[in-house]
């Protein structure tokens, strides 16, 4: 039977005429939500425990009637917020209006060639270009995205050349659940090439031949990444070999090539273990060779300079070490130390040149570049002074280079680039960022402050506001984000559209909680699996903190994640719903058991390392211990904005969707409860770069509206 929609009526909202009528407190329009059909579903787990799943019908993008009811949240939506339309608008044009429409991204060299991509006026996509031997020199264009994108609701795209500059390999997706098709394009005429290859991860690597690539596809069911084809330029597609296949379901595999050029490198990894192969790039041709088995709790990545494989592994390492092995011999057994392991420093990132290591190294949280010189061991340390930002290690393609090129920003620091000179230390601003519409750095504060967690664990906070709109007596309105998952460490970013929030006296704050790395390998061990409410205490900690330090208002703090930050989301409002004004969960992972114990569908087996497998009694247990839409119950909640897209590859739809209507029957408050979904698009939200804003000024509205901002 197919599901019904149960959608009550629209009450009509009749606003008092001005004049000598007394000023009333602002109401929102009495509308009834869309209510979603409850249809009982009996989901017993392998340990006997049954679960009774009301909204599972709603995982079914192809039934019009859960079309309807996406349509109908939208509906209810635009309804309730219909009142903040203006100001949506004029956030939206505050936030364009900070964007340099007319840009270029800071031009690389590569052999004769220099490469860079630019915007126009009004135009959403970048166009990729290059010069030839001079920047003085005519344009060559080599992908435009604003021409291939017309027509499409949706458009993901990038473009790199061959070995010898002439032919680009274009990668496109026009649907937003990462399945790109990929073309080329004859750079010598201009005209495209009759190739086409549908279905693929987008992950492309061209083989030293100039005419062959190697590229990976996904399961259509699981999007697991499991395959690497080859494909020569002028073949049928369809008869391209398979180079590689990942058949363990547990792991995801890729492809990539090493700095010297010599090889691909296919690796196929997990959370927690990773493994590595190579293949001769030269010939693209024969059977990936391992350089070392997978390994439990083992992850390793490789490189290749010099006849040595220099790998990046935890092995015996919680905060990596890189070891070097002779190709020929390239195992465990004969690795031996170049960079060892340290307590106190996590080792983020490398690139090896001709007579130089760079290292990207964190300290406390903090990050800095290490530069270490071949022949005599010499080293100098790139700092950046600022109490907290973020910095790495950026584009080199030139492994001859004296120069490193790396980026920085902090929350009060535009994007910016330079180059250093590796032997004189000597830097060079290239280019940073501009921000329009009259934004004055020295207006705004950042702090690093540190939070003592229930267990006694040192928490970095970082925290930005403008100094004219701060007064640290707990009543400003906050806003904090936070991750923490996947080792993903989140930097102290700058954002220009944050400045919206900032002007009218918000303060900011990032979270780095445990599940990130920014502390070291322990950090995320310590926030994952068993470990996970971590990420969940540390958080609502954090929050507590800012409101007892005055940095928050009691009754004005809100709370942001996405993806694996949404699960936090939808923890904290289950654990802490008192402590928030509002909470804005996008793109959450929020059903974690049914997620966890469906094969069927992304995010499962090869996460069981991350979250836990529900096979295992005691993982299931705790999972479900935590789950957001295992937990919601009847109860008071704060103001919800949750957002989701019909075609995300990452986080089902359905997750968020089920979410609010089990929200909808059981929450006891008359809070606002919005869940707005992008009809056409996936993880990500909106491409393009003024459409996503859109996104961003629905976001900030909902969050101003709460607190009476409305202009």
């Amino acid at each position: 039977m197919r599901a019904q929609l149960k959608i009550t009526g629209i009450l009509v909202l009749i606003l008092l005429v001005a004049g000598c009528a007394p000023k009333k407190e602002f109401s929102y329009p009495q509308v009834e939500p869309p209510i979603a059909e409850k249809q009982p579903f009996e989901i017993v787990s392998k340990h006997g425990h049954k679960r009774i799943d009301d909204y599972y019908w709603l995982k079914n993008r192809e039934d019009s009637s859960v079309i309807d009811y996406l349509k109908a949240e939208n509906n209810y939506r635009d309804t309730i917020l219909a009142h903040t339309k203006t100001f949506q608008e004029k956030l939206f044009a505050e936030m364009k209006g900070r964007i340099k429409e007319k840009d270029e991204s800071v031009p690389y060299k590569l052999d004769d060639y220099f490469y860079y991509t630019r915007y126009e006026d009004g135009a959403e996509y970048p166009i990729y270009c290059r010069k030839k031997n001079s920047l003085e020199n005519a344009e060559e264009i080599i992908a435009n995205g604003n021409e291939l994108g017309k027509g499409h609701e949706y458009f993901s795209f990038f473009a790199e050349t061959s070995p010898n500059h002439n032919i680009a390999v274009l990668v496109m997706d026009t649907v937003g659940r990462r399945f790109y098709t990929i073309r080329f394009k004859d750079m010598l005429t201009g005209k495209m090439l009759p190739d086409k290859i549908d279905g693929t991860t987008g992950n492309v690597e061209w083989a030293n031949d100039n005419k062959t690539i190697l590229y990976g596809r996904q399961d259509p069911t699981t999007l697991r990444a499991n395959q690497i084809f080859k494909h020569t330029i002028g073949t049928d597609p369809s008869n391209d070999a398979v180079v590689f296949e990942e058949k363990d379901e547990t792991l995801s595999c890729g492809v990539g090539k090493t700095r010297s050029k010599k090889y691909f490198i296919i690796g196929s990894s997990r959370t927690d273990a990773s493994v590595n192969y190579y293949l001769d790039a030269d010939k693209a041709s024969g059977k990936p060779i391992l350089i070392e088995p997978l390994t439990e709790n083992v992850n390793y990545s490789a490189d290749h300079y010099h006849n040595k494989f220099y790998i990046r592994t935890n092995l015996d390492a919680k905060n990596y070490r890189i070891v070097e092995a002779p190709v020929a011999t390239p195992g465990k057994t004969y690795w031996k130390d170049v960079i060892p392991h340290r307590d106190n420093i996590f080792l983020e990132n490398y690139e090896i040149f001709k007579d130089y290591l760079a290292l990207e190294e964190l300290s406390e949280g903090l990050t800095k570049i290490r530069l270490l010189k071949w022949s005599d061991q010499s080293e100098h340390t790139v700092d950046f002074g600022e109490p907290t930002y973020m910095a790495g290690i950026s584009n080199n393609p030139d492994v001859n280079s004296g120069l490193i090129q790396y980026y920085y920003q902090s929350m009060t620091t535009p994007p910016s680039t330079f180059d250093f000179d590796m032997t004189t230390h000597e830097k060079r601003l290239l280019k940073q960022r501009e921000v329009l519409g009259g934004f004055d750095p020295a207006l705004y504060q950042t702090e690093r402050v540190m939070v003592k967690a229930r267990d006694g664990v040192n928490v970095p906070v970082s925290i930005v506001y403008r100094k004219d709109k701060f007064k640290k007596d707990g009543t400003n309105p906050c806003f904090q984000y936070a991750y923490g998952s996947y080792g993903y460490s989140t930097p102290a970013f700058f954002s220009s559209t944050r400045l919206s929030l900032l002007d009218r006296g918000f303060v900011y704050a990032i979270a780095h909680i445990r599940g990130g790395q920014e502390m070291g390998g322990q950090w995320y061990e310590d926030g994952k699996m068993m470990k996970k409410k971590n990420t969940f205490t540390d958080f609502i900690d954090c929050s507590q903190y800012l409101i007892d330090n005055k940095y928050s208002a009691s009754d004005k703090l809100f709370a942001n994640g996405g993806s694996a930050g949404g699960l936090l989301m939808g923890a904290i409002t289950n654990m802490a719903p008192e402590l928030y004004k509002g909470i804005i969960a996008d793109v959450p992972f929020v059903d974690v058991i049914s997620t966890m114990m469906d094969e069927t569908i992304p995010l499962t087996t090869f996460e069981w390392k991350e979250w836990g497998n529900p096979n295992i009694k005691e993982e299931y247990d705790y999972m479900l211990s935590y789950s957001p839409y295992d937990n919601v119950e009847k109860k008071n909640y704060p103001n919800l904005l949750v957002t989701t897209g019909l075609h995300d590859s990452q986080v089902q739809y359905w997750e968020p969707a089920k979410w609010v209507a089990k929200l909808r029957d059981l929450k006891t408050d008359n809070n606002l409860l919005i869940l707005s979904t992008n009809m056409d698009a996936g993880h990500g939200g909106a491409s393009g770069r003024f459409q996503a804003l859109k996104e961003e000024a629905l976001m900030y509205a909902f969050v101003f509206d709460l607190i009476g901002v409305r202009d």
